[in-house]
């Protein structure tokens, strides 16, 4: 017999939100308007890869609280240049500040999410607990169309710990007013999202598109959000 569940809670960036179809087109978009290329960077993918690979590294070091958000910030870009010998501190401090303020508005989501959370709605709560800085969440929940669907929007900056620490997941089942048992986390990161909430003991869903192969256990795991009608 199917498990019966009231509260879904899902991630946002990577799950709903594509972040990285996002954030490509607004640093292809940035790469023109500052003239990277002149500066001595070959080629855009160059410098798309070399910011993943940095940022990615300081969004680890985030979510375990080794740095704070400023300091995410103001190193992500500064080191990225740094890799092709570029020492601009005020340039990468632009980029930033422009990059915060375009990508939210890139409106990319995954496949089948408005579908699926449409279906969803009508027989769950829905809420969203992110790990993503606050004034750039609500953009882009509002400017893809989602706000709606979600009656809760926790992010980990609000209650001063991230994904995956047990306070932000027991702060929004409280916020919720859900138990643990009837509710159920629908994310992409495996130590954040799934292992995350699994800790508190709740269900879980993993997202994972690309197929990526692992050894955690979990309650269900999808490669497209159409999935989740399968069995939610």
């Amino acid at each position: 017999m199917a498990k019966t569940y009231n509260h879904i809670f899902f991630d946002l960036d990577h799950t709903l939100w594509d972040f990285n179809r996002n954030s490509e087109e607004t640093l292809e978009e940035l790469f023109e308007i500052y003239s990277l290329k002149e500066m001595g960077i070959e080629a855009f993918t160059d410098f798309l890869e070399k910011y993943r690979e940095v940022n990615d590294g300081k969004w680890d070091l985030y979510r375990q609280n080794k740095i704070t958000k400023d300091e995410l910030r103001a190193t992500r870009f500064h080191d990225t240049l740094l890799a092709f010998e570029i020492d601009h501190p005020e340039l990468a401090s632009k980029i930033d500040s422009e990059y915060i303020l375009k990508s939210p508005y890139k409106t990319n989501l995954f496949p089948h999410a408005h579908d699926v959370l449409e279906y969803l709605a009508k027989k769950y709560e829905l809420h969203i607990i992110t790990n993503g800085f606050s004034e750039v969440q609500d953009v882009k929940l509002t400017n893809s169309k989602l706000k709606t669907y979600f009656n809760h929007k926790i992010t980990s900056e609000s209650i001063g710990v991230n994904k995956p620490d047990p306070k932000i997941f027991t702060h929004a089942l409280r916020l919720a007013d859900a138990k643990r048992t009837e509710s159920i986390m629908i994310g992409d990161n495996l130590v954040a999202d799934i292992i995350g909430a699994r800790n508190i003991g709740m269900d879980q869903v993993y997202f994972n598109p690309e197929r990526t192969l692992h050894s955690v256990n979990v309650t269900h795991e999808i490669t497209s959000l159409i999935q989740l009608k399968e069995f939610l």
